[in-house]
């Protein structure tokens, strides 16, 4: 594959010996929209495989726990917390998912954990879902913020 005229045929953990463990925090959200009449039957008869956001809070959970193994090059993360939060926004037929991680002890963040989590989560909502309609779609999907190592973010 050809980057800016250089060829990059190598993949590498990055080496993060030298940086110093911290407090790392990161949120990240996404957004599962449906069409209104939809929307309307999933509040109205949820999900004949259960209780639509508490499966997809544990699916989230557990994805971001499990994050270095989905991604080749994420480093293993002792994680302190996951917080889902998933929300009905009437408003635009949609579910609002986010996802707050925390890490103390490592050398590098937990963005990847967070953004892994909300991306489970809404596909989870979506696989419960689907046999009403398949016109749902899962958007915006983007890191809120993240705090600790080099730099901090916020969107």
């Amino acid at each position: 594959m050809q980057f800016a005229g250089r060829v990059r045929s190598f993949a590498v953990m990055v080496d993060v010996s030298a940086k110093t463990a911290t407090l790392r925090t990161a949120s990240a959200r996404g957004t599962v929209l449906f069409p209104k009449d939809v929307f309307d039957r999933v509040l109205a008869e949820g999900s004949v495989k259960g209780d639509i956001v508490t499966i997809a809070q544990v699916a989230g959970i557990q994805a971001a726990k499990h994050t270095s193994s989905l991604l080749p090059l994420c480093h293993p993360l002792p994680l302190d917390s996951v917080r889902l939060s998933i929300v009905p926004d009437e408003a635009v037929h949609s579910f609002q998912v986010s996802a707050q991680v925390t890490t103390s002890t490592c050398k590098t963040g937990v963005e990847m954990e967070a953004l892994t989590a909300v991306s489970i989560a809404c596909l989870t909502i979506y696989d419960m879902t689907k046999s009403y309609s398949h016109a749902i779609s899962i958007q915006n999907i983007a890191l809120s913020y993240k705090t600790g190592g080099k730099s901090d973010f916020a969107q």
